[in-house]
């Protein structure tokens, strides 16, 4: 959270000729409301249930570059579905993090001591992320087009 993956990969879809879709988005079309209000109106379980389906839809229907929330991974279904795809995890250290997230922005899981639910988020999560990563692309000190396009070179794919 926080890293940057719609930014990127919006660039990404337009460096590519390819579309762009985040199943973030698409939940909060969906149940016309913020990710942060499922999470406070109905808990993390029943969010990660929307989340679920979320992917698994667009993993069927959207074939150019996807964004998935950073919870996403935690399902095992999901990481198996994510397998055979290029998949990117855009990584960052918790100072950049916590930089880049604020703590005025709408973040459900990093309400209190941001920098402490950071770091157990990622000692939770790096490891799934790793586990399904076609590539390691990390963020710290770079802007957008740069990380755009160290995720071209990661997956030594060719701008359209």
């Amino acid at each position: 959270m926080g890293v940057g993956k719609s930014t990127v990969g919006l660039l990404l879809a337009e460096r590519l000729g390819a579309g762009y879709r985040d199943t973030d988005d698409d939940i909060v079309a969906a149940e016309g409301r913020s990710i942060a209000d499922i999470f406070v109106e109905e808990g993390e379980p029943a969010f990660r249930a929307i989340e679920k389906r979320a992917v698994r839809r667009a993993l069927a229907e959207h074939d150019g570059v996807l964004a998935l929330g950073g919870g996403a991974i935690l399902d095992e279904d999901t990481r198996a579905l994510l397998g055979p795809l290029p998949v990117v995890y855009l990584s960052m250290d918790v100072e950049e993090a916590v930089r880049r997230t604020g703590l005025n922005v709408a973040r459900p899981l990093l309400a209190i001591n941001p920098r402490k639910q950071w770091r157990e988020l990622m000692e939770a999560r790096r490891h799934l992320y790793e586990e399904v990563a076609t590539a390691v692309v990390a963020t710290d000190g770079r802007g957008p087009e740069e990380v755009a396009g160290a995720v071209l070179d990661a997956l030594e794919l060719k701008e359209a």
